[in-house]
């Protein structure tokens, strides 16, 4: 009696954690420094459904996540700062419902996943990390690219993610 009841406890345990991730969808977002716009739509969709499970990475990643995204993205409630740029090839063996590339460079050399891939698409923005001029020039281009990615990827999400969970 013992070890069936051990047993369905440990059948119900297992078939709850598989149940827990079965809605969960798999988003790698890629971008050439991963520093700044792959960060802040990373940010976004994380802020959006706490059923995706969202990566970032760069094919050439930045030594670290740009201050001006991590500024843009506080002002609009969304804490980027403990983010790191990784680089894509950690993610070539794993499988992902979506990726998304988010500059054009990353998009002509997004590797071949040995994983499966469900879709793949491109929503490009321009480089706010090229922005010239005062650190407040800089900003407003970063609030720009922030305010684009937003709007972008809030309606891919509503139109495309959300219809799979």
């Amino acid at each position: 009696m013992y070890i069936t009841v051990l047993t369905l406890f440990v059948c119900l345990l297992a078939a709850s954690a598989m149940g827990a991730d079965a809605g969960k969808k798999r988003v790698l977002i890629l971008c050439t420094g991963n520093s700044a716009r792959s960060q802040m739509a990373e940010g976004f969709l994380r802020s959006l459904d706490a059923r995706l499970e969202v990566h970032s990475a760069g094919t050439y990643p930045s030594p670290r996540v740009n201050p001006f995204a991590i500024q843009a993205m506080q002002e609009v409630g969304i804490d980027i700062s403990k983010g790191a740029p990784k680089k894509v090839d950690q993610f070539i063996s794993q499988s992902f419902d979506y990726v998304i590339t988010v500059c054009d460079e990353a998009d002509k050399s997004c590797p071949n996943f040995r994983g499966k891939v469900g879709t793949r698409v491109h929503i490009g923005f321009p480089d706010p990390a090229k922005a010239t001029g005062s650190d407040a020039e800089k900003l407003e281009v970063f609030r720009r690219v922030r305010k684009d990615i937003q709007t972008r990827f809030r309606a891919y999400y509503e139109t495309e993610i959300r219809r799979g969970l």
